[in-house]
This record gives C-alpha cells, sequence and structure tokens, in this order.
C-alpha cells in the first residue's frame, strides 16, 4: 500500500475485486474497500498528527473518526444485528461525543483506537459471513439507525455501514490534506 518512505505505492488492495458478483458480495466488498481507504489514509501518521483537530471550534480529528468508526460498527453489529448487551467503547450518557473528546495525542489512546475498530470490523465480517441470508433482521427500538425504531435486515444494516463510511471519508481525505498535504487514495 506505501513505499518504504510513506508514499502510496501502485498497488492498491481496494482493486480488482469482484466485479460481478451477488448482492452480498458487493455489499461487503464495498464495505471492505471503504475500511481499508480508513487505514490507508491513516497510514504513516503519528498520535499527533492522527490526534490534530479539523478547525475549532469542531472536535473532529482522524482518530476521532477511527473511533467514531469503531462505536458504528459495534452498534451495527453486535448491538443492533446480533442483540449483544455490551456497553459503548468510547461514548457514554454523560459524553455522548467522547469518541472525539477522547481522541487524544497519545499513542496508548491510538492503539487502543485501532485495535478496537480492527476487533469491532473483524465481528462484523465473521457476522456477515456467518449469516444465512441478507434477509436476517435485528432490531432498531431506539431509532439510531434511522429505522424509525424497528427490524433492520442485515442488508439495510450493511448499506447504512457503506454509507456511514463514505460520509466520513470525505471528512478523513480533508484531514489528511490538512495534515500533510496527500491527497489520493
Amino acid at each position: 500500500m506505501f513505499t518504504a518512505d510513506g508514499r502510496p505505492s501502485d498497488d492498491d488492495p481496494r482493486e480488482n475485486g469482484p466485479t460481478l458478483g451477488d448482492e452480498r458480495s458487493t455489499l461487503v466488498e464495498s464495505l471492505r474497500c471503504a475500511r481499508l481507504t480508513l487505514e490507508m489514509k491513516c497510514a504513516g501518521l503519528d498520535a499527533e498528527a492522527l490526534a490534530r483537530r479539523s478547525v475549532e471550534p469542531s472536535t473532529m480529528s482522524l482518530l476521532g473518526l477511527i473511533r467514531h468508526l469503531a462505536e458504528g460498527e459495534r452498534a451495527t453489529f453486535r448491538v443492533m444485528m446480533s442483540g449483544q448487551d455490551v456497553p459503548r467503547l468510547f461514548c457514554s450518557d454523560t459524553d455522548r461525543d467522547g469518541d472525539f473528546d477522547g481522541a487524544v495525542a497519545d499513542p496508548r489512546v491510538v492503539a487502543e483506537a485501532w485495535d478496537a475498530w480492527r476487533a469491532e470490523v473483524d465481528f462484523a465480517e465473521r457476522f456477515v459471513a456467518g449469516a444465512p441470508d441478507l434477509d436476517i433482521t435485528g432490531e432498531d427500538p431506539l431509532n439510531q439507525h434511522g429505522s424509525g425504531g424497528g427490524a433492520v435486515s442485515l442488508r439495510e444494516a450493511l448499506v447504512g455501514m457503506i454509507w456511514e463510511y463514505a460520509r466520513h471519508l470525505g471528512h478523513v481525505d480533508l484531514l489528511r490534506e490538512r495534515i500533510d498535504g496527500r491527497i489520493g487514495q
């Protein structure tokens, strides 16, 4: 993905994926590419750069987005789709923006964020791979995923997660460019 000096290589792991796949393969591949884009755009940055805020008064940072997307993966696949009763990773009732507020320039905080994100992605990938079909449903009783407060199919959950990444990858592009001028990929 990157050369020894940190420049993007010509080898892009998002290319050459399935092009004539079925619905599940298409959705899974799209989400895989979005996740890879997050990793690629954050590669080579230290804790200070990852935690750098966009523009006052915003608390948005690359590190905050990693933490936010870990929360989103967890809420979608562990809580809503698999019905697990697990606590939030970084946010709480008293700090609803804990994913961004706690994104500080500390290598341990960065490692914790990536570990959490990777664990949630791993769970989501295993859950989706093991699902009998895309019509299985989870419950969204608090309407946190735009269901109107009801059932959500795995299909809808995957599309929603792709949408969430797409929305934030634009932020990621701008943040990375502001940090070191890097554009592309």
